[in-house]
């Protein structure tokens, strides 16, 4: 939902005007501290009539009793919540719209370095289409006849991530499953992300791998 910002990405959300609702977390890109979340609905009304508190009559006045302005209690499980749209005013006031399109452009163009860097080592494979600053990869398997059981080169990239985890000073990333494969995700997100990092992190990566497949 953050990378929407930028005109060239809308194309994921072909379909958006058949929804009902809308959430986004903008603490997870948008340059937001946690948590803070947009959430937009086509019939509050609904939302109303499902959590609307209408039993505490004592909680209402005359101008929510009116319907003139929007008593967000009612939106909720809770009756009261903490001014998150503060953080996201602050985040537009500071960065505006360009300076946020370029957040979220330079995050998709180290993901994209990065994931050139794993295709050119051949002892490397990415397993997904790169999706924004998200790049999904392993060590190819080392059966040379190109056996079926995965197991083995799923051992070998679970090790992987515990030991490019484990390196002092060194990136710190996630695994899935795919397809019954066991991959690592390179996630580019942090505010202070810079190119040396992302190329730091391939070298611990790289390094670690050169370990595990000398043993």
């Amino acid at each position: 939902g953050n990378a929407l910002v930028c005109p060239e990405f809308t194309e994921v959300i072909d379909g958006v005007e058949a929804v009902d609702s809308f959430s986004m977390n903008a603490h997870k890109w948008l340059l937001a501290n946690n948590d803070c979340c947009a959430m937009w609905v086509k019939k509050p009304s609904a939302l109303v009539a499902a959590l609307g508190p209408e039993q505490d009559l004592i909680l209402k006045d005359a101008a929510s009793e009116g319907h003139n302005v929007v008593d967000y209690m009612d939106w909720t499980m809770t009756l009261t919540r903490r001014f998150r749209a503060l953080k996201m005013w602050l985040v537009l006031r500071c960065y505006g719209i360009q300076g946020l399109r370029d957040h979220i452009r330079n995050h998709v163009r180290m993901a994209e370095a990065f994931e050139k860097m794993v295709k050119a080592d051949e002892r490397f494979e990415v397993v997904t289409d790169r999706k924004f600053a998200l790049v999904c990869f392993r060590l190819r398997s080392q059966d040379k006849f190109g056996g079926a059981d995965k197991q083995p080169a799923n051992r070998l990239n679970r090790r992987l991530l515990e030991e490019v985890n484990a390196a002092t000073s060194g990136p710190y990333m996630s695994s899935a499953t795919v397809g019954g494969m066991f991959i690592l995700r390179c996630a580019i997100g942090s505010t202070l992300t810079e190119d040396h990092h992302v190329s730091d992190a391939w070298k611990v990566v790289q390094d670690q791998a050169t370990i595990i497949l000398h043993d």
